[in-house]
């Protein structure tokens, strides 16, 4: 990779490639907890966890999950879907005690309770189904959603207590008062929707809700995909009741334009955004579809806030296609997916490039 693609916002770039003789696959997922490294390794149908964070461009894994060897790739492990298997994981989140990992295509969310410790452990719970043996959204085709079924959920977060789901197909997110311990466990109130069983949608709510993230001030973001942008509400309390306070990316709620209808990116447009993430006072929002990273100082207040900072390209107005990639993509970053900080190291799943890009941020003041 030509590290220079990531612009001068960042130092002491590098990758990580997983294992090296059976690497990365469009990795969507990447979080880090009590300096562990997990990845959703989500074309190869497994996560992995590294105790530490690796220091090579190649390391081994600690634990696997979805396989028990790091050669074995099958959807749902070659078999039918079982609590240690995985179809298409997602999202992750963990406090470097217990794990939670949205596995999307067998429409549920699995959580540990504790950090596995071995290849192919089982879960403990699953939401989103009845049982470890069942895999059908909303429980079957056609069906309406409810309290306790899910569609596609691509997302999760927790505060360490309560618990929030993307539940992307059904157009909402879910929310747990308590991380739940029982299977197939009701939802407490849903984000996004009136009730549990509608999936319509309006304009001001989110329409294709792929991450949510909170900061330790209880604001809450979720990147809303296909409407190329996203909400936060100052206080996560009124995300039940109310619209967004903020939206990045689209001057109001009616509009829906993918780079809000121009020829190229700028500093306040997005595209295919999966996922965004606080950082000191401000928010990183992955503008996947642009191939780059907006960065703000602070928290906007207003809708369609010029961002302040990039990361991912050399300018505001270059898109994921620009010379760089006229060889191929991997000299920048390629439709990355994730983001996720530790201080002032920040962490992309670079989807497009089959990698993990390791940087640390400058010192805020510079940028």
């Amino acid at each position: 990779m030509n590290f220079d693609t990531l612009g001068d916002k960042v130092k002491n770039a590098r990758l990580f490639k997983g294992s090296k003789d059976n690497p990365f696959l469009a990795p969507r997922g990447v979080f880090v907890a009590n300096k562990m490294l997990f990845v959703s390794d989500t074309a190869r149908n497994r996560v992995f966890i590294w105790k530490t964070i690796p220091t090579k461009e190649y390391q081994e894994p600690d634990v696997i999950l979805g396989q028990t060897e790091v050669d074995e790739i099958a959807r749902n492990a070659g078999g039918d879907t079982n609590e240690s298997t995985l179809l298409y994981p997602s999202g992750i989140w963990s406090d470097g005690k217990k794990l939670i990992v949205a596995d999307a295509w067998n429409h549920r969310v699995l959580i540990w309770h504790t950090i596995p410790t071995k290849n192919a452990q089982p879960a403990d719970v699953v939401l989103g189904q009845k049982d470890f043996t069942s895999n059908l959204p909303n429980e079957a085709i056609g069906n309406n959603p409810t309290s306790q079924t899910l569609n596609w959920p691509y997302g999760v977060f927790s505060d360490g207590k309560s618990l929030w789901i993307a539940d992307t197909g059904n157009r909402r997110v879910l929310f747990y008062k308590n991380i739940p311990t029982k299977n197939y466990t009701k939802a407490d109130k849903v984000i996004g929707k009136p009730n549990f069983t509608t999936r319509d949608y309006n304009n001001d709510e989110p329409i294709w809700p792929y991450s949510i993230k909170i900061n330790e001030k209880g604001n809450l973001a979720i990147a809303d995909t296909q409407f190329y942008r996203v909400l936060i509400w100052n206080d996560k309390k009124d995300a039940f009741n109310k619209q967004a306070d903020v939206i990045i990316g689209q001057e109001n709620f009616e509009n829906a334009g993918q780079n809000q209808f121009r020829l190229s990116p700028e500093k306040n447009t997005l595209n295919w955004t999966y996922d965004a993430c606080f950082y000191r006072d401000g928010i990183l929002v992955n503008d996947t579809g642009n191939s780059r990273i907006l960065g703000f100082h602070n928290i906007p207040k207003k809708n369609n806030k010029n961002a302040d900072f990039l990361v991912g390209r050399p300018n505001f107005n270059t898109s994921s296609e620009y010379k760089e990639n006229m060889l191929g993509t991997k000299s920048a970053i390629y439709w990355p997916f994730s983001i996720i900080t530790e201080n002032d190291t920040l962490y992309i799943a670079d989807t497009g490039n089959h990698r993990i890009v390791i940087c640390e941020i400058k010192n805020i003041l510079e940028i």
